[in-house]
């Protein structure tokens, strides 16, 4: 699961428009500002498209791979400009599923505020009133609101999923699930982080709560309601919540690997393409660039939300940052940058993106788009370790599908 805890050891989030960066390894991050609120001097400058599909650009972000930590790449950028397609690696199909980690949180938060809409549910509502007794008596009380824009002050995930963090505990133990009701029990023995509505942390025991709603609520699993409300309604045919001892990954795709240490004091490159998908509607889904590609267009075109479901997507409260360092940057740095399912930023060149990234071991990926949906990226790439070397490359895909073009460490202007 994809707890703070477990992002700082062994996951890499997501900084401004799908660009990683190793929380727990503190890699440094390029000059970028999260998106200016309104009435900002910047504001104008935020409005700014994308520049024109630059193909040769684009081909060339991926230069230089397979490298020693990134054993392959796929990115898809589209737009009213064209689509371009590329794969870096001998064993990544153009058409490759891969697993999509907290991008599932956009499903979850999508499937939620449906049945907001259908007043099924109540964003106001608390957790306390849907699912009585998860929580501990001395909690006050969390909105499901909360859990979705991360404002909630529930604590992260304990001890009983991450082990000692390291690639070597999840090679070991990357088959091994646990339930969604253990792992909120386990995180909910600390305290509170902070009072409810304060502050923003993200968290993935919020979405693992947010699932557990949807399920009481709805009277089904959180994957028939997927299935039904999001992947058959749009044609998903790659997009699925695997069964929880499904290991597998279906179809064509990319294989993942972790580097160990080897007996002999050199590496040993373990093949985890194989692994648990529990962490459920927090991360645990599947899917391939074409099918996240529609999902986001349809998502942002309101197909899948009324109007004011759909206002929620772009709604990114008003209150500090804790410990988010995909929020941590630019001018607004130390402010949210999160909404009830999307992540907000903007690019040095002023263009703003929405989108969502997710990372598994062995499977870092992102999907971002303008909000006018001029431009598109979803990518997907194999890091060998979780130390968050990608970031230098996965910065270069992004920032040169909006037009940007700037080197990782290059300021921006």
């Amino acid at each position: 699961m994809n707890t703070p805890q477990r992002d700082r050891r062994w996951t890499t989030l997501a900084v401004a428009g799908a660009l990683l960066a190793a929380v727990g390894a503190g890699v440094a991050t390029p000059a970028l500002a999260a998106d200016r609120p309104a009435g900002d001097a910047g504001a104008v400058a935020a409005l700014r498209p994308a520049a024109p599909l630059d193909r040769a650009a684009l081909a060339k972000t991926l230069d230089g791979l397979p490298s020693e930590g990134v054993t392959g790449a796929l990115v898809r950028v589209d737009g009213r400009g064209g689509r371009w397609t590329g794969t870096a690696g001998a064993d990544v199909p153009a058409d490759a599923r891969f697993r999509i980690g907290s991008i599932s949180k956009v499903f979850t938060a999508t499937v939620v505020l449906q049945l907001a809409a259908e007043r099924r549910l109540d964003l106001d509502g608390t957790v306390q009133q849907y699912l009585p007794g998860l929580l501990p008596a001395s909690y006050p009380p969390v909105t499901v609101g909360q859990l979705l824009d991360h404002t909630s002050g529930l604590p992260g995930g304990g001890g009983l999923t991450s082990g000692d963090g390291g690639e070597g505990w999840f090679a070991a133990h990357r088959a091994d699930s646990w339930t969604p009701a253990q792992v909120v029990a386990d995180a909910v023995r600390q305290p509170m982080g902070f009072a409810p509505g304060t502050a923003q942390q993200y968290n993935g025991i919020n979405t693992f709560v947010a699932g557990m709603v949807i399920e009481k609520v709805a009277g089904r699993t959180f994957a028939q309601e997927v299935r039904d409300r999001i992947v058959r309604p749009l044609g998903l045919r790659d997009t699925a919540v695997p069964d929880r001892d499904d290991v597998t990954l279906p179809g064509p795709h990319a294989h993942g690997y972790l580097d160990l240490p080897g007996p002999d004091g050199g590496k040993q490159r373990v093949d985890v393409t194989e692994q648990s998908p529990w962490p459920w509607a927090e991360g645990g889904m599947i899917s391939s660039a074409a099918d996240l590609d529609r999902f986001m267009t349809a998502l942002l075109r309101g197909r899948l939300l009324p109007p004011a479901q759909q206002a929620e997507l772009f709604d990114v409260p008003d209150v500090p940052n804790r410990h988010n360092k995909n929020c941590e940057i630019g001018p607004t740095a130390g402010h949210a940058c999160f909404s009830k399912g999307l992540m907000r930023a903007t690019l040095p060149n002023g263009v703003v993106v929405w989108g969502k990234t997710g990372s598994r071991p062995g499977f870092t990926s992102g999907v971002f788009a303008t909000r006018d949906l001029s431009r598109k990226v979803v990518y997907s790439l194999n890091p060998t370790d979780v130390s968050g070397r990608e970031f230098p490359k996965v910065w270069e895909i992004v920032t040169t599908s909006f037009g940007s073009g700037q080197e990782y460490g290059e300021q921006s202007q």
